[in-house]
C-alpha cells in the first residue's frame, strides 16, 4: 500500500465525511467507503480513482486553518513570485497572519479586500484568513457566523488558480500541490518544488 498519505499528524482524527459536511463540501467521486473512513483512507481511495481535484478538495477541508492558508499562499507564490518585490496586498497580509494569527493581522487581510484589483486572484487568500475561524472576521464581525466552509473553499480555489497557471506542466504541478499539502500535514513547511518530490512507494 502507498505511504503517500501516512502520518498526517496535523489533520484531526475524525471521519473525512464529517469534515466535508462541516465545511459544506462535497466530493465529485462516488466512493464505496463507510462514513467512518478516516482522511488517509479516503485520500488513498481517491488516488486509486485518479480523482486529483477531489484529493485537493479534501485536503483543503482537512488541513487546520493556519496550515490551510499557508498551503494556499505557497500556491500563489508559485506564479506571483518571491517577496517582497512581487507581493500583492492580500498575499502579504495572509502570510503575515500565518506567522502571527492575531486579530490585527486578520483585519489587515480583510482590509485588502476593499482595495484589491478586480483581476487579483490572491484575494482568495484574504478570504481564507478572514473566515478561518468560522466567523465573518475580526472585531465586531467575530460575533457573527461566516459562510460555512468559506475559508476552505478559498484555499481550494487559490490552488486551482495556480494549477491553471501551470498548464504547461499541469499533472506534475498538481501532484506537487498534493505532496505539498501532505508535507504540511506532517508538520513540514510545504516548500516542495515541482519535480523534486520524493518518489512514491507502490
Amino acid at each position: 500500500m502507498s505511504e503517500r498519505f501516512s502520518d498526517l499528524k496535523k489533520i484531526p482524527r475524525e471521519p473525512a465525511a464529517r469534515m466535508l459536511a462541516m465545511a459544506n463540501a462535497k466530493l465529485q467521486t462516488k466512493l464505496s467507503l463507510p462514513a467512518s473512513a478516516p482522511v488517509q483512507k479516503v485520500l488513498e481511495t481517491l488516488e486509486a480513482e485518479g480523482a486529483t481535484v477531489d484529493i485537493i478538495r479534501l485536503l483543503s477541508v482537512a488541513l487546520p486553518a493556519r496550515e490551510r492558508v499557508w498551503w494556499a499562499c505557497l500556491a500563489a507564490r508559485d506564479y506571483i513570485g518571491e517577496a517582497p518585490e512581487n507581493n500583492t496586498p492580500s498575499l502579504a497580509a495572509a502570510e503575515a497572519w500565518v506567522f502571527k494569527p492575531t486579530a490585527e493581522n486578520c483585519e489587515r487581510a480583510r482590509a485588502t479586500l476593499d482595495t484589491a484589483e478586480v483581476d487579483d486572484d490572491t484575494v482568495y487568500l484574504a478570504n481564507a484568513v478572514v473566515f478561518a475561524d468560522g466567523t465573518l472576521g475580526p472585531g465586531e464581525l467575530s460575533h457573527h457566523q461566516g459562510p460555512v466552509g468559506a475559508s476552505e473553499v478559498s484555499a481550494f480555489a487559490m490552488n486551482i488558480v495556480a494549477m491553471g497557471k501551470h498548464s504547461d506542466k499541469f499533472e506534475q504541478y498538481t501532484q506537487m500541490v498534493i505532496d505539498r499539502a501532505v508535507d504540511i500535514a506532517r508538520g513540514g513547511n510545504g516548500r516542495i518544488e515541482p519535480g523534486k518530490q520524493k518518489a512514491k512507494e507502490g
